[in-house]
């Protein structure tokens, strides 16, 4: 199993910067690729950005130039960097992790709880 624990999550004015960490615990070994969704009420989860083992990283047009993922694998932790913030970034932020066990040729994927993101005008 895997477990995923997000924080950094918080009230920021518009330009400002926050960010965001994801902890991982389990099977990271069996990670295959790691990232940041978004929601708000009323509307479906989005994807923000999303990193494989191999470093590609996929960025929605909406945070391109502003948001930045990295990883640290000696903490087993991957960030989100926020720069320039926007009032349309306020969401639930979500860590996924997808995930092939060893020995099994099908994909879990594992959400973390979120952290709310706020950002005000």
């Amino acid at each position: 199993q895997v477990h995923l624990a997000e924080s950094g999550g918080g009230l920021v004015q518009a330009g400002g910067s926050l960010r965001l960490s994801c902890a991982a615990s389990g099977s990271i070994a069996s990670i295959n690729a790691i990232g940041w969704y978004r929601q708000t009420v009323g509307e479906q989860r989005e994807l923000v950005t999303i990193m494989t083992t191999e470093g590609s990283t996929t960025y929605a047009d909406s945070v391109k130039g502003r948001f930045t993922i990295s990883r640290d694998n000696a903490k087993n932790t991957v960030y989100l960097q926020m720069n320039s913030l926007k009032p349309e970034d306020t969401a639930v932020y979500y860590c996924r992790a997808d995930v092939r066990f060893s020995g099994q040729p099908f994909t879990y994927v594992y959400w973390g709880q979120g952290t709310q993101v706020t950002v005000s005008s």
